[in-house]
Order: structure tokens, then sequence, then C-alpha cells
């Protein structure tokens, strides 16, 4: 056995960035790094060489190397993704605490994102809070960020829409097994067997069989703004509905906008409302979300709020509400397409966190728990230390959605940038820092 070999714990410190990551080294060539503040997915190598005290990695799927060697108990070297960046590991698996954000760590951030505006909040049912802003609603632009402005939270909005078949299950509206057939039969009669025993449990936690979207030439069709969608969504669910299954159902996992949207045209279906309407008045009003809504923040040429950016050829480019392009077409709307203002999505992760009268036991335990296997819920992946997380994009903003009931906290961050492999990683760190701010 190599004394290489072992569990390993350390930080990486880039751009102001702290990412905790732990590295185990198994014997028969083979290592798996897992950077526990950006999900902590298992990152394998595809390439180990350790010899006369020295180990050399490589980890295709971020297209990172480590090269480092032994002293004692310790593996010093340099991490590559790009840049080389110093890196050094401990034996074990105690790993430092993760730093408080400040003013100073949100703007460094906030650099290192290249977004031009970040904010993060947290709140503690003791009642403890933060609430830090950082850059502009818009590049180039003299608009800063305001603590109460605006969010484009992307698929977010999923739990959303799982939350509403809750509630509206618990008034007898709907059921959460009944076959898809049953309900949606009238409006897609010819929708493939395989998906005639579909139900909402499987829809919402991705275990339908449904693709993750439809062909994009077929998507970008639909309008990206409409007063009624309920016909567009229709339309959507005949397309999703007639093509080939991406695996079995309830035993493969298919993360799939595809399944929300048929979600949300079955509830549309059932009550002979938009979903828009419904996720209004039976959500959105009940918890007093004054700043929710959908589609892009902010009014045409007011610069109210932040607004969407995506990489150009040489620069960020912004995409401000009025224009061709602000968000995704309306029949995404169940699988992501609200904005809201962090402090109102603090409330409504604080719902989730204390399991509030707005549904009863029964109801809160079937959207916190996978129902198939794996992590992923009803909207949220249950991480293995119990909390709730969720991020989302819709290409023009990020953010990220952290719910710890046994700690206590909700954190929540955003960025006005869609640019995920710069802004990704800055927003999982302020949400993270966030959470031990208040904690």
């Amino acid at each position: 056995m190599s004394a290489i070999e072992g569990e390993w714990s350390g930080v990486l410190a880039a751009g102001g960035m702290q990412l905790r990551l732990r590295l185990v080294i198994g014997p028969g060539e083979q290592a798996t790094l897992f950077s526990l503040d950006q999900g902590g997915q298992a990152i394998v190598a595809d390439q180990v060489v350790i010899s006369d005290g020295s180990v050399r990695l490589r980890f295709p799927s971020v297209r990172g190397r480590f090269e480092g060697n032994l002293s004692g108990e310790t593996l010093t070297g340099t991490w590559t993704q790009g840049a080389g960046v110093p890196l050094q590991f401990v034996r074990g698996a105690a790993l430092p605490p993760v730093e408080a954000l400040s003013n100073s760590r949100l703007l460094a951030l906030r650099e290192q994102s290249g977004a031009p505006g970040i904010a993060a909040a947290a709140q503690h049912r003791n009642g403890r809070s933060v609430a830090l802003v950082n850059g502009l609603r818009q590049i180039h632009a003299a608009a800063p960020i305001a603590t109460d402005d605006q969010w484009h939270v992307g698929s977010i909005t999923k739990s959303m829409t799982a939350l509403l078949v809750a509630r509206l299950a618990e008034e007898g509206v709907v059921a959460w097994d009944t076959p898809l057939y049953e309900m949606l039969r009238q409006a897609v009669p010819d929708m493939l067997g395989a998906y005639r025993t579909v139900t909402f449990r499987h829809l919402l936690s991705h275990r339908s069989g449904l693709a993750a979207n439809i062909p994009m030439d077929q998507f970008v069709r639909f309008p990206r703004t409409e007063v009624d969608a309920r016909a567009s969504r229709i339309a959507y669910a005949r397309i999703a509905l007639g093509a080939v299954p991406a695996g079995p159902l309830e035993a493969h996992f298919e993360y799939s906008n595809s399944g929300y949207i048929v979600a949300g045209a079955i509830l549309e279906a059932v009550t002979g409302e938009p979903w828009e309407d419904l996720l209004q008045r039976h959500v959105f009003d009940v918890l007093g979300l004054a700043s929710a809504g959908f589609g892009a923040p902010g009014r045409p040429g007011a610069l109210d709020q932040p607004v969407g950016h995506a990489q150009g050829l040489l620069q960020l480019r912004a995409y401000p509400p009025g224009g061709a392009v602000t968000d995704n077409p309306a029949v995404l709307g169940p699988a992501g397409r609200v904005h809201i203002s962090l402090s109102d999505l603090l409330v409504y992760g604080g719902v989730h966190r204390d399991r509030t009268s707005y549904l009863q036991p029964a109801g809160w335990d079937m959207l916190h728990t996978p129902p198939f296997g794996g992590d992923y819920a009803m909207g949220l992946v249950r991480r293995s230390d119990g909390s709730l997380w969720h991020n989302g994009s819709n290409t023009l903003f990020y953010a990220e959605l952290l719910i710890d009931p046994a700690g206590g906290g909700v954190a929540a961050a955003a960025a006005n940038s869609g640019a995920l492999e710069r802004v990704q990683p800055a927003v999982h760190s302020a949400v993270t820092q966030a959470m031990v701010a208040v904690g």
C-alpha cells in the first residue's frame, strides 16, 4: 500500500473563493475528488500516477489536474484548471470552517464571478440575519444593486410547482398517485403507453422517463411571452409525451424540465386556470411573497431591477426587459420562470425549514423525501446532512437556495450573469458563507 493512499482534505483558495475539498486515493490507481462547497458530487480521476512520494492526478470532467509531493501528513502541490494555484491536502477528513460572509468577501466573489452584480442573504430561525449586495444592476450603468432587488431564480421554481401540487392535493383538487393518462387523456390522447401510469410523484422527482427537454428547434417556436400559456403547455406536452422515454419509469433519473411543464399542464387541465394564476393565489399570496412574479424582473427602460447578462464575444452582454430575449419561452413557467427578492425567497425557504401549517406533516414528508431513491425529492435536492438545496438559471441569471432544518438557517444568493463556469462557484460560496454568518 502506498503512503499516499487514503483520505485527504484541503481548501482551494482562488479569486476570493474558498472551496473545501476532499480527496480519496485508493488502491489500483483510483482517485476521487469532492468539492464540498459545489454540491459534493464525485469527480473521478482518469489518470493516477504515484511514485517516490509524489502524485499526479487528472480530472477530465472539470479539466483540472493536481500534482503534489508527500511530506509527513501533508500533500503539497499545485491545482491547475487554467492557471496554477497552490493547494495543500492534510491527511484525514477534518476540514477547516467556512469563513462567514462579509462585504469584502462578497466583493471578492463578485469579481471572481465576472457578474455585474451579486447578492446574498440568510436568516436563522432565532432571528439572526444578513443581507449583502455588491455591484451593478447592469454592466456599465450607474445603478447599484439594492437589498430588495428581484432576481430570476430559474429552476428554484420547480420547488414552488411541487409545493403547489402538495397544496392542491391536500385540498382534494388533485392526487399524488392518479395516473397521467387519467388526468390528461382528453388533451393528449395519443401519449405513449410508457407514460400512461406516470404520476405527480414521478414527474416531480424526475423519475417519469421523460427526456430533459423537447428538441431545441421545437422549443424555440414557443412564444417568449404569453398572457395565457395553457395552449402552449398542452402543445409541449404532446411533443414530450410522444417522444421515446429516456429510461424506465422510477428506475431512471433524468433531470427534466419537460416533467415539470407536463405537471403544470395537468394542473391547468384539472382546474381550468393558468399555472401562473394558481401559483400566485395558492403560494405567493398565501405566503405573502409580494415581490414574486414571472419572467425577467423589472420594467422596460426603467433599470429598476437587475438585468440578465450572457457572455458575448468580448464581454458580458446585457438583455434588459422589453427586448426580444429576456427569458425562456413562457411555456417553461412551471420548470423555471419565477423572479423574487432574496428576502422573500428566505421567507419561502423558511416555510420549508419550519414545516409550517401551510401543509400537513404528511405533505411536507412527501415533498422532502426522495420517493424512488437517490437524493432528489420534489423540486429540492436532499443532501446527506438533511439540508435541502436547489439552483437555477435562465442562462442570464444564476441563483441558489439552501435550507437547513436541523441547523435552523436559510440562505440564498444570486448574480445577474448566466456565464456559469465563473458564476456558479462564486454564488455557491456566497450561499455557504451567508449561512455561516447567521449560524
